[in-house]
């Protein structure tokens, strides 16, 4: 029965920890939605406009960002809307690892180290899978000069 218990644990710490790392991407989408929500719902658009118009406004958020990243040619500006969808996930990296620091950690110090590399963790994680969305180029097409297909 022990053996049972480490192993669903060890798989649940998985399944959580995966679903921090697939969500990373979208904590800047979801921010968006949950302001745009919340001031619909204080505008009065009541509780299903709200719901409407927040997803809207999260998933019109992720369309554009992806689309912008993907079709943009400069470098600096790729930078710019890549930073602006790791920052987000990184801030919610650092909260939430230091929360569960919480758990077993009993050093603040030691918290905020574990929160601080959580935070690195998750930024670099989303900075990836949103460098995943530019594809590679089409065959034939070398990214620097003098290649052959």
């Amino acid at each position: 029965m022990l053996a049972l218990g480490l192993v669903l644990n060890t798989l649940g710490i998985h399944l959580f920890c995966w679903g921090i790392f697939a969500l990373a991407v979208y904590a800047l989408p979801f921010f968006v939605a949950l302001s745009i929500g919340m001031l619909a719902f204080c505008g009065g658009a009541g509780v299903a406009g709200t719901l409407l118009i927040g997803t809207a406004g999260g998933a019109l958020t992720l369309v554009v960002g992806q689309v912008a990243l993907a079709i943009t040619r400069s470098l600096a500006l790729r930078i710019a809307i890549a930073t602006a969808f790791a920052v987000p996930a990184a801030v919610a990296g650092y909260h939430l690892v230091f929360a569960l620091s919480q758990i077993g950690v009993p050093s603040l110090a030691w918290r905020e180290v574990f929160a601080g590399l959580g935070a690195v963790c998750v930024g670099v994680t989303a900075w990836n899978a949103l460098d995943r969305v530019r594809g590679d180029p089409p065959v034939g097409v070398g990214r620097g000069g003098g290649e052959c297909a």
